[in-house]
């Protein structure tokens, strides 16, 4: 590429762009004719396994390559905690973790198509600016964590820019400690071989869905880290301890050379 010029770059970019997205096109509705005709038949494991070769194959669609790092083993009825960065951070970790229910904000569902998919991969859907739905959310967690389900959330309530973790809310960790489960920190971080946040993976400010599925697609030589560390007890914690801890564990892993 250093021979090109600027010209026949962006024409290449464009190129790239425009056939990844075909086959996302194509993968999306690969993935909607399932949920439409397969699922039915499944049971939860059966399920999992179309969710997680699924999930792997957006990625691949979308030419990012997803590194798996298991620093920690993830026991059954597990609080699923990580950084957020962007949409794809659930295929990100449905990839690696096809069985866990995601918790993620309620405007998700109104995602053309997407939102069809992630309600029936078992999302549970949050109107964060009202107070009393999450106390609803929480408890629907905390019944799934008996159930023996592992629960995922987000608890920065929105995506970063990467290296900096904003502040964790606690509400949703209320969940693990009502049932003494245990917590599962992950650390997820896009890159490429000059970013070690890669810029074209942040989903911040005014951007778009469409803006950053372009961004995704034009990207060359993007990677996805997925960091599972060791897990973190709950029992006798405080929530706002407990949230302070784990930010303090994930943002640490992401710093970590």
């Amino acid at each position: 590429m250093a021979g090109r010029s600027p010209g026949l770059r962006g024409l290449m970019r464009g190129l790239r762009g425009l056939w990844r997205l075909l086959r996302v096109a194509a993968h999306v509705l690969r993935g909607l004719l399932t949920v439409a005709v397969v699922f039915p038949r499944r049971d939860a494991v059966g399920r999992q396994w179309h969710i997680q070769r699924w999930s792997e194959g957006l990625l691949r669609a979308l030419g990012v390559r997803l590194s798996v790092i298991q620093e920690g083993t993830v026991a059954p009825a597990s609080l699923v905690v990580l950084n957020h960065v962007s949409w794809l951070d659930i295929a990100c970790v449905h990839a690696a973790l096809p069985q866990a229910r995601f918790v993620s904000k309620a405007d998700v569902r109104h995602w053309p198509l997407i939102g069809w998919m992630v309600a029936a991969a078992g999302t549970l859907f949050i109107e964060r600016e009202k107070k009393r739905d999450a106390l609803r959310v929480v408890h629907h967690c905390a019944e799934a964590l008996q159930r023996g389900e592992t629960v995922a959330v987000f608890p920065e309530g929105t995506t970063g820019p990467g290296a900096e973790l904003l502040p964790f809310h606690a509400n949703l960790l209320q969940s693990a400690l009502a049932v003494q489960a245990p917590l599962q920190p992950l650390a997820l971080r896009f890159f490429t071989a000059d970013e070690r946040f890669a810029q074209a993976a942040q989903f911040v400010g005014e951007t778009t869905l469409l803006q950053s599925l372009w961004r995704l697609a034009t990207a060359r030589g993007l990677q996805a880290e997925l960091r599972l560390l060791p897990a973190l007890p709950t029992e006798g914690m405080e929530r706002r301890a407990l949230a302070e801890a784990t930010r303090g564990v994930i943002q640490a892993a992401l710093l970590r050379p």
